[in-house]
């Protein structure tokens, strides 16, 4: 590893020494936050194998050192990192960084938190294990910040992630003006997430779903039997309705506008639920016995599954059949009557929650205000809407929905959360905070790092923008490559020493001497084949747009948080080609939309299994002569059902260790020592290996030993040359990044690529990919439009938009002041427009 050998030694002009103060002192005004620990010892002392002891030295020391750090892909990790500072962790994609900051460093600060924390109380909280290090020493409490990608709910909302909700309702229940008479109410009167503050009829939602017969037999001249009843599930359940009404005596087989009235009304509506004998009819191959069948109406039938499916997909079959429409009783304003009665300001809390945070402060700067209760609520108010502010989120409104709202958004929300709770003293560790911001919002991210770290916080922050790397005060870099071929420091210094690491990537692309960094030269602007073209798009801020969409190009979509990109691209153009694809002459034959939602949601879900390739690898060992030999099938080398897998750990191959106060911890499955298969299955071999060993092959090993199986290695080839030759066959869905879940979807589709002309949309495919791992993608999906499909993106990464044929920019801001094409053409040509907050940055990527 490259690293000065005095860590302070080489700091850049103004960055601010660790050791600055006198060892031990803080700043005037400041306090340091107590952590009692039992018994009077240190909690941040070290344990046996995994801290070091702090001791006066130790105490004094202004760096945290790390050493011996052995978790994930780490190979033995020795390295210093100053507090009080702004570090950011690079290297390409799965290097080790984050294993290093999040599982290595957060991990034993919380480990050492729970220490000082009473036994009983350990229980309640959720707590890692101690992570694979043999020492760390100088590290303070941790708070971390890492991105969350699974979706919020719909009753999730800007006021609950970033909890102004709780002081608004607060304001309400404290200082509100009451109708004469009324009885004061409690804080949670004023949330429709709660018993007592939602409306009874819509259960705090503000709309309600209806349905119809016109819903729900959209063709009424089909009988019931020809399937008349479309909101009905299909297959056996489906024949098994039909069969009980046809035992109820209702004629199955007259076109349905010939039934009585009185007949489709019951039929479509009842709440009654009839048990009858059903006699099915008998066929010649098989004995149909009779047996016992409950009815239950279209109606019941779909708001059933649509309240209490947990599949997305039967949900919104479900949706179809239903109308939305705001709630009647309450107007859409979620609460009930007594809580929309109180006001404040002359408003109630449906109209504050309504307002942008702009406006919303503005209100509460001018409210007079009667009490000390009331002007201390409403100056807490004000001081957490700030930093939402500072970040570029005041178009935003206290009841917008959080699965309206981009990931950049959501990851400001949490980021203003923790600015405003004012710790100091601690180290903030942040995921990739940039993820999904403008170049615009990243300067102001960067302002919020910088207050965290004049708090007198120490900043370390897993980031691959390279703006952001540029601000950092201390590098350290990891790699050199991915994988098994990464988990070293290459670097831990200032910035603008890494220029002389000749293994870093970083440093290839922070400091290109001579523009090779940055690609290859411009690339002549393709011609488009053809055009998809929207008209008058009204959605979310979208208000009135007319968008025309090149085919047979490679197109970006710009412009900074929330003006509206996601919604032009993932649902306006997403449902015109959709909808179009079946129309005679329509170019497009088939749309791909590629997300970065995980590609499943259990360890049991892996790379092999998603991509197909663990059904290849199934079917060569049951052609195995041991396994044909015992007459056995594929579904014997699958660790997810009974017969091969080992019961004792049911296939996960690792068991859950009770420590009862400490940590619930994993070790190896005692009967298989973490193959998953029993060992009567782990006797059967391919190639010399055995099932668990090939899923413990990477794609890179897989594909030289699969070399001469042309399905395992076409798929495998598509991983590879995506960039994920490092990820494990058998690598469980949960360790997957966003960005990881994204390119394993893309690999899936390059592999099956038809000559149909195809439309490729993808939403910001460059998050948390290094600048070298950007490059590999970008090289796929230009190959893509050579082969003649068309490639949509959205994106913020400006050197990728540079090297688009066509830009789409919207704005000029946020929310209300987004939602309008400000900009179209070539990169050029956006680039020299006005009006618009991309053209400067887009200009500076096309030097």
């Amino acid at each position: 590893m490259h690293q000065p050998a005095d860590p302070s030694a080489g700091r850049e002009p103004g960055v601010r020494e660790p050791s600055d103060r006198e060892p031990g002192t803080r700043e005037p005004g400041t306090r340091v936050p107590a952590v009692h620990a039992p018994g009077g010892r240190d909690p941040y002392a070290g344990h046996a194998g995994h801290a070091g002891h702090a001791g006066d030295a130790h105490a004094r020391d202004p760096y945290v050192r790390v050493r011996g750090a052995r978790e994930h892909n780490l190979r033995g990790v020795d390295v210093d990192i100053p507090r009080d500072a702004l570090t950011v962790f690079t290297g390409v994609s799965g290097s080790g960084k984050s294993s290093l900051a999040f599982g290595t460093l957060y991990a034993e600060a919380q480990r050492r938190y729970f220490e000082s924390v009473a036994p009983y109380a350990r229980r309640l909280i959720h707590q890692v294990g101690a992570p694979k290090v043999d020492s760390v020493t100088g590290l303070p409490p941790a708070v971390s910040l890492e991105q969350r990608r699974s979706s919020p709910g719909s009753r999730s909302s800007v006021g609950t992630v970033t909890l102004l909700s709780n002081s608004l309702r607060m304001l309400y229940s404290r200082a509100g003006t009451y109708p004469p008479g009324a009885e004061r109410l409690d804080s949670d009167a004023f949330s429709p997430n709660t018993a007592a503050g939602a409306c009874p009829s819509c259960h705090g939602l503000g709309r309600i779903h209806r349905t119809s017969e016109e819903l729900l037999v959209p063709d009424v001249e089909l009988s019931i039997r020809q399937g008349a009843i479309a909101a009905w599930p299909g297959a056996w359940q489906g024949k098994n309705l039909r069969d009980i009404l046809e035992t109820l005596g209702h004629d199955v087989d007259r076109p349905w506008r010939e039934l009585p009235a009185k007949d489709r009304e019951w039929i479509l509506f009842t709440e009654e639920q009839p048990v009858v004998t059903v006699h099915p009819v008998r066929e010649a191959d098989r004995i149909q016995r009779p047996y016992q069948g409950t009815y239950m109406s279209a109606h019941r039938y779909v708001m059933r599954t649509f309240s209490d499916s947990k599949s997305p997909t039967l949900r919104a079959r479900a949706e179809r059949f239903l109308a939305d429409s705001p709630c009647p009783v309450c107007e859409g304003r979620r609460l009930r009557p007594e809580a929309l009665a109180v006001t404040f300001a002359g408003r109630t809390i449906a109209q504050l929650a309504g307002l942008p945070l702009t406006e919303l402060d503005g209100v509460l700067a001018s409210a007079h205000v009667d009490g000390e209760a009331a002007r201390v609520l409403a100056e807490d108010l004000r001081s957490r809407i700030g930093p939402v502010v500072e970040l570029g989120l005041g178009y935003l409104s206290l009841d917008r929905t959080a699965p309206t709202l981009s990931a950049g958004e959501l990851q400001r929300l949490r980021l203003a959360t923790q600015l405003r709770s004012g710790l100091f003293g601690v180290v903030y560790v942040l995921d990739e905070p940039s993820a999904g911001l403008h170049p615009a919002d990243t300067e102001a991210l960067l302002g919020v790092l910088d207050r965290l770290k004049e708090a007198g916080n120490t900043v370390f922050v897993v980031e691959h923008h390279l703006d952001v790397v540029r601000h950092a005060d201390w590098l350290v870099d990891v790699g050199p490559l991915a994988g098994e071929h990464g988990g070293q420091v290459l670097y831990s210094g200032p910035p603008r020493q890494l220029a002389g690491v000749a293994l870093s990537a970083t440093a290839r692309h922070l400091f290109p001497a001579d523009g090779a960094a940055r690609g290859a030269s411009p690339r002549p602007v393709r011609k488009a084949t053809g055009a998809v073209r929207l008209h008058g798009v009204d959605r979310h801020n979208l208000r009135n747009v007319d968008a025309l969409f090149p085919l047979g190009v490679f197109t970006a979509v710009t412009g900074v948080s929330g003006s509206g990109k996601s919604t032009l691209v993932g649902q306006a153009l997403a449902r015109e080609v959709a909808d179009r694809l079946a129309e005679p002459g329509f170019p497009v034959r088939r749309l791909v939309e590629v997300d970065q939602k995980p590609i499943g949601r259990t360890p049991r879900s892996n790379l092999a299994t998603y991509t197909g390739l663990f059904d290849v690898v199934r079917k060569l060992f049951t052609a195995a002569p041991e396994a044909r030999a015992r007459g056995w099938k594929a579904g014997r080398f699958s660790f997810n059902v009974a017969g091969g897998r080992c019961e004792t750990c049911q296939g996960e191959g690792f068991v859950s260790v009770e420590l009862l106060f400490l940590p619930s911890t994993y070790a190896p499955c005692p009967e298989c020592a973490g193959a998953r298969y029993n060992a009567e299955t782990l006797e059967v071999r391919y190639a010399g290996l055995n099932i668990a060993e090939v899923l413990g092959l990477t794609v890179e090993s897989a594909a030289d030993f699969f070399a001469e199986v042309p399905a395992a290695a076409r798929s495998l080839r598509a991983l590879e040359d995506i960039g994920l030759g490092y990820l494990r066959l058998g690598q469980p869905a949960t360790e997957l990044s966003g960005g990881e879940a994204q390119r394993i979807k893309l690999a899936t589709e390059l592999q099956r690529l038809r000559r149909d002309h195809t439309l490729y949309l993808l939403d910001e495919p460059t998050t948390g990919l290094h600048p070298a791992d950007v490059r590999v993608l970008l090289g796929q999906l230009h190959g893509l439009v050579d082969a003649g499909h068309s490639v949509v993106v959205v994106e913020h990464d400006m050197s990728v938009v540079a090297g688009a044929d066509w830009v789409i920019d919207l704005g000029p801001g946020g929310g209300t002041e987004g939602g309008r094409i400000v900009a179209a053409g070539t990169p050029s040509e956006v680039a020299a427009a006005t009006g618009t907050r991309t053209a400067g940055y887009l200009a500076r990527a096309l030097l």
